[in-house]
């Protein structure tokens, strides 16, 4: 996959509504259409394109769906400050940052706040970093908790920060998680990485794995889904890398 001007010139934009957002293009061997998509996190319109297809009709066929992709930023989730005073979500539940040079530099949790001392400026790097470490040792408990239950080995736990796919299970016995997940509920967090260690049983979604997965996880799995389907991209909000605004 060859990806090209990263950061558009001034003539690959589109203008939805008197705003102009950044044109992103790439070509792709798998792509069969050429794919228009509106990424909301930082304000660009991304152009997908089969080998071979002309830039000139992908960059037109963007701008016929310029209604389309107005909707989706006008409905877009706004990115969530993580500074002294927001509110995020820790394990389901709201919890308020609050920032005093008097508390200790790394971040505790007292009275539904996120409380930390340190440099001011460095607040969101300091809240992301614990927000990743706590992620990993509680997907380490909730792994030990599904291997067992499943009676499968142990995998090597990565934690990223997919924006497609909440967990996935390597062929080479491995799982990769969304630190995200750990602003979740419990029982949505613990769905995923139930359902990623059924994988490590079932490399597919077929009748087994589903049996599996309603046998190791202990709650309503749809619900779950149903979660991550309505609130799943405020978590990807959160922290959310800031862009220069769109030309107006």
């Amino acid at each position: 996959m060859r990806l090209f001007n990263p950061s558009p010139p001034e003539s690959l934009v589109i203008n939805l509504g008197g705003v102009s957002y950044p044109l992103q293009l790439r070509r792709s061997k798998q792509a069969r259409s050429i794919i228009v998509s509106a990424d909301t996190v930082k304000g660009v319109v991304r152009l997908t394109l089969p080998p071979g297809a002309s830039e000139r009709l992908a960059i037109r066929f963007a701008r016929s769906k310029s209604d389309w992709l107005s909707a989706c930023f006008a409905e877009a989730i706004p990115a969530v400050p993580v500074e002294n005073g927001s509110q995020i979500a820790f394990l389901g539940e709201p919890h308020v940052i609050r920032w005093s040079p008097d508390f200790p530099r790394a971040p505790q949790i007292v009275d539904a706040e996120i409380r930390l001392g340190g440099p001011a400026e460095h607040v969101e790097a300091r809240i992301l970093r614990w927000l990743k470490a706590q992620a990993r040792m509680i997907y380490a408990d909730d792994l030990q908790f599904y291997c067992d239950r499943a009676g499968t080995e142990l995998p090597q736990l990565a934690v990223g920060d997919a924006r497609r796919r909440w967990g996935s299970c390597s062929a080479r016995k491995s799982i990769r998680l969304s630190w995200r997940l750990v602003m979740a509920p419990p029982h949505v967090r613990r769905s995923v990485v139930a359902h990623e260690v059924a994988h490590l049983v079932h490399m597919d979604h077929s009748k087994r794995f589903y049996a599996l997965l309603d046998r190791i996880f202990e709650s309503d799995r749809r619900s779950a889904d149903r979660w991550l389907k309505n609130h799943g991209r405020g978590l990807h909000m959160v922290g959310a890398e800031r862009q220069s605004p769109p030309v107006g």
